[in-house]
């Protein structure tokens, strides 16, 4: 019987090996296009606190002006320069994000934790909580809390960052409940290990790549969130320049000056799509299971 020939012995060995350098290469290439791009915002948003071409409140420059030398995106309808605006919104908006989520990871890993080990008619309470703060729209919780205060940047980070508090308690109040069910939780009771030991050993840093790719992504959500709420009047007031602010500005004139609503609208779009690609790389990095199901 003749033996049909038998492929090179080098092909399937070289193929499992192209593929998954081929997919290092391309969460390399997404994490580093990410950080390229969010990371060139936040130098603008450092610079910006010890450098500005021209103060924010000056309105010397003249309306509308086109593109010149001494203003290189031109002005608004004030006679303030676009890039000073520019660059002080990009402030604002790394602000914003970064104060959102500084408390949406202090109350939601809180809350989450504390669901995560509640038994019973707490645990349906707590589970109940943050559904209703889920569902509580963050620009209603926003305007309850600038009634309360003012129309300030802090306020509307305070509103942003407990809506999103909600989401991260409950996502961690997930991976709790399934770090809690492995055995060697149950090992660690049974040596006597406290439970405030075990969260900081064995539950934080179990959860810790998943928690980080959601609260990069509840960045970008946070700066969206905040241009939405101060183009609508409850963010940063003037002389701040916001990027929501400044869209609503320019609503009026971009037939006549598109810079004004370009400028601001390209590098909003522009952050949230580099925090994503960060959001992307970092699930492929650090979350095992991520990565399994994508091979």
């Amino acid at each position: 019987m003749k033996r049909s020939p038998a492929q090179p012995s080098g092909a399937r060995p070289a193929e499992a090996t192209a593929r998954p350098r081929a997919r290092r290469l391309t969460r390399s290439a997404t994490l580093t296009t990410g950080c390229t791009v969010a990371g060139l915002i936040g130098l603008l948003a450092l610079v910006s606190l010890f450098w500005l071409p021209y103060p924010s409140d000056d309105t010397s420059g003249g309306r509308l002006t086109a593109p010149a030398a001494d203003h290189l995106l031109g002005t608004d309808r004030l006679g303030r320069d676009l890039f000073t605006q520019l660059m002080t919104g990009s402030r604002i908006a790394v602000q914003a994000g970064l104060g959102s989520v500084l408390i949406a990871a202090t109350v939601g890993v809180t809350l989450g934790v504390l669901a995560a080990f509640a038994q019973g008619w707490l645990d349906d309470t707590l589970s109940v909580l943050l559904d209703i703060l889920i569902a509580f729209p963050t620009l209603l919780l926003a305007m309850l809390i600038v009634a309360a205060r003012s129309a300030t940047l802090e306020s509307a980070v305070l509103a942003i960052g407990l809506a999103q508090s909600a989401v991260v308690g409950r996502l961690v109040r997930v991976l709790v409940k399934r770090v809690l069910a492995q055995e060697y939780i149950t090992a660690s009771r049974t040596s006597g290990t406290s439970w405030p030991r075990i969260v900081a050993g064995h539950i934080l840093p179990n959860i810790w790549p998943t928690l980080v790719v959601n609260l990069a992504l509840q960045f970008g959500l946070a700066v969206l969130a905040e241009a939405g709420l101060s183009y609508l009047g409850l963010g940063a007031p003037p002389p701040n320049a916001s990027w929501g602010r400044m869209l609503h500005e320019a609503q009026a004139t971009f037939t006549t000056a598109p810079a004004g609503a370009l400028a601001p609208g390209i590098l909003l779009v522009a952050l949230v799509i580099g925090v994503n690609l960060i959001a992307d790389g970092l699930r492929d990095t650090l979350d095992p299971a991520a990565r399994r199901r994508r091979a």
